[in-house]
């Protein structure tokens, strides 16, 4: 039997911040390995960026006008992960914070705090929802078809996109939901697919769908 990839996910604070993650990885038949050590992630298929506090804003050359919970730290281990599996060719998926950590990552930038961010922040205990557009072609169609219904919880998103990738997805308003590299088998998501994983609600898409096709990347079936 053919052992399942192992994807390295950076523990950046207590273990049940990492724990829908860990289990939408495990249902796709994915293993996820956890470790703040970045030792840790040598021999991975694949690295998941997780969802979390904002960025610092100087590593996209701005200044802080409105970023909060801001951990540097956790930001330079992240791009470190982010250069050692990309110049390896090796998938990366982000999500949320993540999603938006890539797009600096690869030299683009970050809108600090959307015009909108009423309508995409999370609604308290309950997770907020909207509608989005898909690109035609894109791997997003091929699994939802040219809409979905997503999560909502933020108030950043990509702003000038890196030079190599295009966006795929994006919100009534414009904001970008989602992004990929043309080249490298590198996806941004600024939804969460591992809250739609397990905690569903009426006409959103199931985010398992998602790891599935994360884990074809990394048994190099896509």
């Amino acid at each position: 039997m053919t052992r399942a990839p192992s994807i390295f996910l950076y523990r950046y604070g207590a273990a049940d911040l990492l724990k829908n993650y860990a289990a939408a990885l495990t249902a796709a038949g994915l293993r996820p390995r956890i470790g703040g050590d970045l030792a840790a992630a040598g021999g991975c298929a694949g690295l998941l960026l997780c969802g979390g506090g904002d960025s610092d804003p100087a590593l996209y050359g701005q200044e802080n006008l409105f970023c909060r919970n801001v951990d540097l730290d956790r930001d330079l281990r992240e791009l470190a992960l982010v250069r050692r599996f990309a110049a390896a060719g090796r998938p990366i998926l982000g999500i949320c914070r993540g999603c938006q950590l890539l797009n600096f990552a690869f030299g683009g930038d970050l809108c600090q705090d959307l015009p909108t961010a009423a309508r995409h922040r999370d609604r308290g205990a309950a997770d907020g929802f909207h509608d989005t557009r898909i690109a035609p072609g894109a791997f997003l169609a091929a699994l939802y078809g040219p809409s979905a219904r997503v999560t909502t919880a933020h108030h950043q998103a990509v702003g000038r996109l890196a030079p190599g990738f295009r966006a795929i997805q994006w919100a009534a308003d414009g904001v970008v939901e989602a992004i990929v590299h043309e080249t490298r088998p590198i996806i941004g998501l600024q939804w969460h697919p591992e809250r739609q994983r397990f905690l569903r609600a009426a006409g959103a898409v199931e985010g398992g769908a998602v790891f599935s096709y994360f884990r074809a990347l990394c048994e190099g079936r896509m």
